[in-house]
């Protein structure tokens, strides 16, 4: 071969960003590789749209099958986003003996063993590094220097969007509203920030991760999912008396023939890493049997980071083409693990309850709680309203079953003394 061909499908933020890159860095690129790397053809959806990356004419389209039936392209970068028509065109691309490179966690979360089995068929590579945790290397460890190792847990730090709410609710005192209206002026969070905000966003990745963690397949409907629509100021002040900060993780833990797999807001110890992840940033926290464990921290979103894990997929499947060796992917989830209900898990629970302030109050509570086997760790009474005769009574529990807090809930909400449950947190650590 005199070169290697490479298609995009999109054009992009990172799109974009991919192009610069091989248009720019031709010889580097070509001295990583031994061969030079030619962006052949390009997916868009108006090849007459003004663009901040000025390309050949030549080398826009409209139709999808000039990049993945092209003969001139031997890798195919994905970066349009969503679950369709891109599924359908990776799909293609890898039926006519493309290599596939993808940024789509929709994707790959949903339909990842379906592509690694086609891939496979077809003698084929397919890479997505950039699926989860963009520049973060994270894809390859997992797959490689992680591989002796037998993963216990996963807590991450997945969506930076999130983060920056949380860090920003935390850090200023702002509501929930006013933080996401400051991450969206400065472009952190979309004009519809509901994937971010509800937690699709991390529970893809999260079934991405535990796949490769734990050699099985995770479907995102495996997982349990809360957003972080619900959380107020007040949450993070008594947090931070309690000794705790407020994060949206993704966490899964095996549990011998079972995963819990679970994407909440939680409270974890103000002392710990993940704890000090603030702003935009993700982190990873696994646990190996022989690794111990290791935090992996950075970027988890943009264009500069997410070209360069695209890149570094590239220049790895390149590499191979060139030399001759295999990109054939493994496909080792070969272990049939089942997702625990997450009514079956245990754990520590923070409620705020508002509750008319008089003598017995408490009590009632105490009882509806011990007669389903929670017992109480510590309660504070904050915010007395002389006016409506009410307060805020802030009770941190002890470990206790998923199931039997949801019922005592459930039976606190139709006592008489109880204006309302006001949130409800669990506890890590």
């Amino acid at each position: 071969m005199n070169n290697i061909g490479i298609g995009l499908l999109g054009l992009g933020v990172v799109g974009s960003a991919a192009a610069e890159v091989l248009l720019s860095k031709v010889d580097k690129l070509a001295e990583q590789v031994g061969i030079p790397l030619i962006l052949q053809k390009v997916l868009v959806r108006d090849v007459n749209k003004q663009r901040t990356i000025k390309l050949e004419p030549h080398l826009l389209t409209e139709h999808a099958g000039e990049v993945v039936a092209n003969p001139e392209v031997d890798i195919v970068i994905e970066v349009m986003g969503g679950e369709h028509p891109a599924l359908e065109y990776m799909k293609q691309a890898i039926a006519n003996g493309k290599h596939v490179i993808t940024a789509n966690k929709e994707v790959i979360a949903k339909y990842g063993y379906e592509l690694l089995s086609l891939a496979q068929k077809r003698n084929v590579g397919l890479r997505y590094e950039a699926s989860v945790g963009s520049g973060i290397p994270l894809i390859s460890p997992f797959q490689q220097d992680l591989a002796a190792n037998d993963i216990s847990t996963i807590y991450a730090i997945l969506n930076g969007t999130t983060n920056y709410i949380l860090t920003q609710m935390s850090q200023e005192g702002l509501d929930f509203t006013s933080a996401l209206k400051q991450a969206q002026e400065l472009g952190y969070a979309e004009a519809n920030p509901a994937n971010d905000i509800e937690g699709t966003d991390a529970v893809y990745k999260l079934a991405i991760l535990s796949s490769l963690a734990f050699h099985t397949v995770v479907s995102p409907k495996d997982i349990y999912c809360e957003g972080i629509s619900r959380l107020q100021a007040k949450d993070f002040r008594y947090a931070r008396e309690f000794g705790y900060a407020i994060k949206l993780l993704a966490i899964a833990k095996r549990d011998r023939g079972a995963i819990e797999l679970r994407v909440h807001p939680v409270f974890i110890p103000e002392d710990s890493q993940l704890a000090k992840v603030n702003g935009v940033y993700n982190a990873i926290q696994v646990e190996g049997s022989l690794a111990g464990r290791l935090i992996f921290y950075g970027q988890g979103a943009g264009a500069l980071p997410t070209s360069s894990a695209i890149m570094a997929d590239v220049l790895i499947i390149a590499r191979n083409i060139h030399y001759g060796r295999s990109n054939i992917p493994q496909v080792e989830l070969n272990q049939k693990l089942t997702a625990k209900p997450i009514s079956d898990i245990e754990i520590r629970y923070y409620f705020r309850l508002t509750v008319i302030d008089r003598p017995g109050t408490l009590a009632k509570i105490s009882k509806v709680l011990g007669d389903n086997s929670v017992s109480i760790s510590s309660v504070i009474q904050k915010e007395s309203d002389l006016k409506s005769q009410t307060a805020v009574l802030v009770i941190m529990t002890h470990t206790a079953e998923e199931k039997s807090v949801q019922k005592a809930l459930e039976e606190i909400k139709g006592l008489t003394v109880v204006k309302e449950v006001s949130n409800f947190i669990r506890v890590e650590g």
